[in-house]
């Protein structure tokens, strides 16, 4: 006969292996699915001459096209059928939550939980497809007019291109979702990780071989080293830096029974907004530079003299770079955080802040906190983008080194690591729950 322990114990062993396995299998799902996107950034255009092109990119890679080729995990520079990565359906995201706030209809989608997320995804989805023909048709145009970059330029080009480039979004829109629902961690940000990951190795060999030309010398390299990892290290101390409001909640009675009063923090990161503000302040600035380069010195005088201006290290960039960054930091934070919205939560759940009013003047109250710390995070993210910034300007360092992609590649990495360690938690919780239950029974 087995006794109630050994059969207590061989339940707990054979669950936890059957959730390590499962772990195992979303961990697997998730690089097979990574490899696939990368195999596709390396699957060309068709009608494209790779050489052609790669002489057109070169003389403008410091461009918009720059940013979006490290984005893309380099699918620009080979113009890959993934050349448009995600992109389009993070900006449709971005438009869908921005017209939360002047659509009543949306915003009464986004209270409706779980039914109205779906519904808010799927008007994401067809958004992200009228974006993805756009700028399809864009990219066709474009290469179609410059120069020799298509061998056979006419409408079955443009036909082709555009569908091929809306069906490579789409495909990874698709498997972002897949990886997401069946994988490990958030799957649009992955691919972008991944794709920035990916070309670090040759950014870093090119590195290298600019300092053994004597372009860049060797304590500058090192200095580059030693900047990054503090970078890193900045990036981790302050995405992981929280204001915690205090709330506490009254004493209930249930029945017969008089519960105690509790108390628990409302969480505000010191960075609500991610990494949107310097995504978006470098597009807005890169896109002069890269109609002039396009147009080879043939545009109007004054697009030459803003391009001048607008350089890479220039004082007008700089600066306008850090308004850019400290306007969308507290633009996107009131996008994506209503205090009025979170006063009313705590007023329904009879939660209140000890020495604050419940309704208008709480709301009054988490708008000014949020206020104050989003200056310390506009403060933080200026500096870890312009410090790199003019590196990049004077000394020739790939994108990659720069601010925007270390802080991409940071805070998805600490993102996908909290996935793992809090599935790992709620399974040794589940262990734990099942545990007290056969327990009782046995009692």
């Amino acid at each position: 006969m087995v006794s109630a322990a050994e059969q207590l114990a061989a339940n707990l062993n054979f669950g936890a292996l059957a959730k390590a396995d499962e772990l195992k299998k979303r961990i697997w799902f998730t690089v097979g699915a990574l490899l696939v996107y990368r195999l596709g950034t390396y699957i060309p255009l068709p009608g494209i001459d790779p050489t052609a092109w790669a002489q057109l990119f070169n003389t403008q890679s410091g461009g918009i096209l720059g940013m979006f080729n490290m984005f893309s995990g380099g699918g620009i520079h080979r113009m890959a059928i993934f050349a448009l990565n995600i992109m389009p359906y993070i900006s449709a995201s971005i438009i869908i939550q921005l017209m939360t706030t002047v659509s009543p209809q949306l915003e009464a989608l986004k209270k409706e939980g779980e039914a109205g997320r779906k519904v808010m995804n799927q008007y994401t989805r067809y958004l992200t497809v009228v974006l993805a023909l756009f700028q399809s048709y864009g990219i066709a145009v474009g290469l179609q007019g410059a120069g020799n970059v298509v061998s056979e330029p006419g409408l079955f080009f443009l036909i082709s291109t555009t569908i091929t480039l809306t069906g490579g979004t789409m495909f990874l829109m698709w498997l972002g979702e897949q990886i997401t629902a069946r994988g490990i961690g958030n799957g649009i940000s992955l691919i972008i990780f991944a794709g920035i990951v990916a070309e670090l190795p040759s950014a870093i060999a090119g590195t290298l071989e600019l300092g053994r030309q004597g372009a860049i010398s060797t304590g500058f390299i090192l200095l580059v080293i030693v900047m990054a990892v503090v970078v890193i290290a900045f990036i981790v101390f302050m995405e992981r830096a929280q204001r915690r409001l205090l709330i506490q909640y009254p004493k209930r009675q249930v029945g017969n029974r008089m519960f105690e009063g509790q108390s628990s923090h409302l969480p505000l990161k010191l960075n609500t907004s991610g990494v949107i503000p310097p995504i978006f302040a470098s597009s807005l600035l890169l896109l002069p530079t890269t109609v002039a380069n396009f147009n080879a010195g043939s545009g109007p005088e004054w697009l030459t003299t803003i391009t001048t201006l607008l350089g890479h290290g220039r004082p007008l960039f700089l600066v306008l770079y850090l308004a850019l960054i400290v306007f969308f930091c507290f633009f996107y934070t009131a996008v994506v955080f209503n205090p009025t919205e979170t006063a009313e939560n705590l007023k329904k759940h009879g939660g209140f802040i000890p020495g604050i009013r419940p309704g208008e003047r709480t709301a009054e109250y988490i708008d000014y906190v949020l206020s104050r710390i989003t200056v310390v995070g506009a403060i933080y993210l200026s500096i870890v983008c312009l410090i790199p910034e003019i590196l990049i300007s004077y000394a020739a360092v790939p994108f990659y080194f720069g601010g925007t992609s270390l802080l991409i590649v940071v805070s998805v990495t600490m993102d996908t690591v909290a996935q793992v360690q809090g599935y790992l938690l709620a399974h040794q919780y589940e262990g734990l729950i099942k545990k007290s239950k056969l327990r009782g029974r046995n009692r």
